[in-house]
């Protein structure tokens, strides 16, 4: 009896703890535990992330709540930066002849002037043919002009006894002599002063007020559904712009689309620069609104964004974006109401190996 006894309590240990180990979980497939990786970040075999709170503190890991919104659909074009001819200006001599500088010295890139302000002097210059001509000619000038004012002086002194029409004729003449000598003598040296056509920035480094925006659209039903409009010259950077009409002839198979940027504020546009402009449609889509920088590629090159599932683990979601403005897109499929997306520190995060 006391050997059954022993043996039955050893099955009935041996039992519960068989229980304890198996049951209903399958531990191969469970989430390592934070003390089995470590404190460092690491990529999990599902392509999921563990990343220790110390970790997310040190790359301002910041996340927000997934929200389903109604944002315009948008459609997004090639444009290039340019001049708007009603603000802008381009500054030079009519002239050959040798520059000057002006009262400030001449002009630097990126410069500040104002309407009318003198900026640079141009000296004529001639051969030295059509300077000894012109030297002659003044010559030959003052000489007439001399001669007219010696009769009109002989003529004055005879007033009374000649007609008054004559002595009115001699002053006449020498008035129109002392024009031509003062014009001949002057074109020999002549400068013409440069100045500024409008108010705004020298070269076309930095933007000036009126910036305009050239885009093609091949999609002609888009001309009757533009709302508002951006550039974006970089990522993350956007510019508001209005719509200022559609050009009636096709050009390289589109239609070429012109917007001016809105008020005079200094914006990050230069003259010739290639940029995309999003035009937002009348047409309404419902997805997650995110910050671009919240899209990352993965390393089969597809658009993911990483959502924080638990405390210290982040998961890759493929998504579907369309973008809104340079600074942020709206997901359309792959998120759901209530996932917190890594909005900063995504790329980081999408670096852990």
């Amino acid at each position: 009896m006391n050997a059954f006894r022993i043996f039955s309590t050893l099955f009935v240990a041996f039992a519960c703890s068989g229980a304890q180990a198996g049951g209903d979980h399958n531990h191969s497939h469970a989430e390592p535990s934070a003390a089995a990786l470590g404190d460092s970040p690491t990529r999990l075999p599902d392509g999921s992330v563990f990343l220790p709170k110390k970790s997310q503190r040190q790359l301002a890991v910041r996340t927000v709540v997934a929200e389903e919104r109604l944002a315009p659909q948008s459609v997004e074009l090639t444009g290039r930066v340019l001049m708007d001819a009603n603000a802008g200006g381009r500054v030079q001599a009519l002239q050959a002849g040798r520059v000057e500088a002006g009262p400030r010295g001449l002009p630097q890139l990126g410069q500040h002037v104002r309407k009318g302000e003198a900026l640079a002097q141009v000296r004529s210059s001639v051969s030295a043919i059509d300077r000894a001509n012109q030297q002659a000619q003044a010559a030959e000038l003052r000489g007439q002009l001399e001669v007219a004012r010696r009769r009109a002086d002989r003529l004055a002194q005879l007033e009374g006894s000649v007609p008054r029409k004559d002595i009115e004729a001699a002053r006449l003449e020498v008035a129109s002599l002392q024009q031509r000598v003062a014009a001949v003598g002057g074109s020999v040296s002549a400068t013409e002063t440069l100045t500024a056509p409008i108010t705004g920035v020298i070269s076309a480094t930095h933007v000036v007020a009126g910036q305009v925006v050239d885009a093609l659209a091949f999609d002609l039903a888009l001309l009757s559904n533009i709302g508002a409009a951006s550039a974006v010259p970089a990522p993350g950077v956007s510019v508001p712009l209005r719509f200022l009409g559609a050009a009636r002839a096709q050009r390289e198979g589109a239609m070429p689309l012109r917007f001016a940027t809105s008020g005079s504020q200094t914006v990050p546009l230069a003259v010739n620069q290639p940029v995309k402009v999003l035009v937002h449609t009348r047409a309404m889509v419902k997805g997650v609104n995110v910050p671009a920088a919240a899209v990352v590629r993965s390393a089969a090159n597809q658009e993911v964004v990483w959502v924080h599932t638990t405390a210290e683990v982040f998961a890759p979601r493929p998504v579907r974006v369309v973008p809104l403005d340079g600074a942020t897109v709206s997901v359309l499929d792959g998120l759901k109401a209530g996932d917190r997306v890594v909005v900063q520190g995504a790329a980081l995060v999408n670096q852990v190996r």
